[in-house]
Parts: structure tokens; sequence; C-alpha cells
């Protein structure tokens, strides 16, 4: 039994250095919100309009094509996984539906960004030499919008699978009592608003601001989530 503890130390311990890394990034993306006022409709509407933000500020481009999501998405996975191998034995498959979700989430959600995309693509924008040069580019660019702007049909499924399977780890915490049930239940509310969040902005136009009032507090309770089963995760180390 000792060897078999010490040998999941360092998924315990990966899983906890994921999920700080992972706060950090959280924290980064609700400052970066807050500075930018956090209204989705606000973005830049067409292709063009996002060539110039990358024109001018590359950063606050790719923040907007959720580069900085689907790098915490990625830094994830081990945390995902160490939750999965805590609750192996009692969990009655759910939690590997959950790590299989996840993973399956976050591989369409890799795949379907376009944020490195339309960073070249505005490059190639601002070096063409003709008028129907940058037409072209244009209308590439509009298509990448469609396949991977944030809130569009083309991201959904990225986003929700993953959030999904945070609801069902919180729900398999709850019946597996390894972790605090409270952190558990408070990770299933806050991903459940999450998910709602998506909804809203991905089904419902118009509904941007409601939904970000559900996304602040969802984000927090995520976040004491991560932090709860952070600890846990060190202490089973």
């Amino acid at each position: 039994m000792e060897n078999q503890t010490y040998s999941l130390k360092p998924v315990y311990v990966t899983g906890a250095i994921a999920t700080f890394i992972v706060l950090c990034g959280i924290v980064l993306d609700m400052a970066v919100g807050s500075i930018t006022g956090g209204d989705i409709s606000a973005l830049p509407p067409t292709a063009i309009d996002r060539f110039d933000q990358f024109h001018r500020n590359w950063a606050l481009g790719l923040y907007n094509m959720d580069l900085l999501n689907i790098i915490n998405q990625i830094i994830l996975i081990p945390s995902i996984f160490a939750l999965y191998i805590a609750h192996r034995k009692n969990d009655n498959g759910y939690g590997l539906l959950a790590l299989i979700l996840f993973l399956i989430g976050t591989t369409i959600f890799v795949t379907g960004n376009t944020a490195l995309t339309m960073f070249d693509l505005s490059k190639k924008y601002f070096a063409a030499a003709s008028e129907a040069q940058k037409n072209l580019i244009a209308a590439a660019g509009e298509a990448m919008l469609t396949k991977g702007s944030h809130g569009s049909l083309g991201v959904f499924i990225g986003f929700a699978l993953p959030t999904i399977a945070n609801i069902l780890m919180a729900y398999v915490m709850i019946k597996g009592r390894i972790f605090n049930r409270t952190g558990s239940y408070l990770g299933l509310a806050g991903n459940t608003l999450m998910l709602l969040y998506m909804i809203l902005v991905t089904f419902c136009p118009g509904a941007e601001k409601f939904a970000l009032l559900l996304a602040m507090p969802g984000g927090l309770l995520v976040m004491a989530w991560m932090i709860i089963y952070m600890l846990k995760l060190l202490r089973l180390s």
C-alpha cells in the first residue's frame, strides 16, 4: 500500500501545481476582462476590425480570440486526471467519463481555435500589395471568425464539454467524500452557472450583459472549488 501511495504522489503534486497555474491564468483573465469591459458584444465584429486590433495590440487580439482560455484548458488536464485517480475505485465510472469528456472537449477547443490563424492573417492583410489581396484575406478572416470567435456556434462544443465534465467531476467528488463536500458543491454550482453563461452568449443574442452577471459569480465559485481541491491534492500527496 505504501508503494502504491508513493507512486501516486507525482500525479497529485502535478495536479495541484497545474491547478495553481490555471488559477493564476483565471485571475489574469478576469483582470484583462475587467480592464477591457468584459462585454462580448463590444468585440470587433468583422475580420478587418480584428486585423486592426491585432495590428494595434496583438496580445489583446489573441486574448479576445480565447488563446488564454486554450492555455488554461490544456494546463488543467493533469488536475482533472488527478481527480479521476483519486476517485478511480469508487466512482462507478463517472470520474472516467468526466475525464474523457474533458479531453474530448479540450481537443475540440484547441483544434477549432483560430487565434493564431487570425494573427497570421492580420500580418498578411497589412502586408498585402493590392486591394484584391486584402479582400481575399478579409474573406478568409470572416470564415475563421465564424469558426472560432468567442460566443460563436463554432466554439460552443469546445467550451461546453469541459464544463459539463467539471460538473460531472464535482458530482463524483460529492459522492466520493474524499474531497470537501462544501467545496464540491461550490464546483457544481459554479460550473453550472458557467454552462448557462455559454448557452446564453451562444444562443441568445442580446443577452450578453445578463450572461456576464452569471459568469462573474460562476467564475468565483469555480475558483473557490479549485483552491479547495488543490489543497486536498497536496494533502493526498
